[in-house]
């Protein structure tokens, strides 16, 4: 049920799946949900501007059935940003984060929803 969905205008990098796999097992950990519901998702090559310009940027959503309280999304903004600027080298002050709590009624999977 949590998902963290990265777009980025830099070019795909080699090692994405360590990036994905780690965000997972740290999303997981920091809002409390089994890993086996998280889902993470990197689009590379976005074309993109922030700041009136072409630079290296990245525009990525968290969603969640809960635990995306005010402390909560802080701690991860603070471990996206520094994934991405480690991995993508797109600094902080160039990356958004949408965070979204979803109702777990409008949350679908597996030919059902959570709630």
């Amino acid at each position: 049920m949590p998902l963290i969905n990265i777009q980025a205008s830099v070019p795909a990098v080699a090692d994405a799946n360590s990036l994905l796999q780690e965000l997972s097992s740290k999303l997981a950990e920091l809002l409390g949900k089994p890993e086996k519901y998280v889902m993470t998702s990197l689009q590379c090559g976005v074309p993109m501007t922030f700041s009136g310009n072409t630079e290296p940027t990245c525009y990525v959503e968290v969603k969640s059935i809960g635990a995306l309280d005010g402390s909560r999304t802080q701690e991860v903004s603070e471990l996206v940003c520094g994934h991405i600027e480690q991995n993508l080298g797109i600094p902080a002050d160039r990356t958004y984060i949408g965070f979204e709590d979803v109702p777990a009624r409008l949350w679908g999977w597996n030919g059902s929803t959570f709630g």
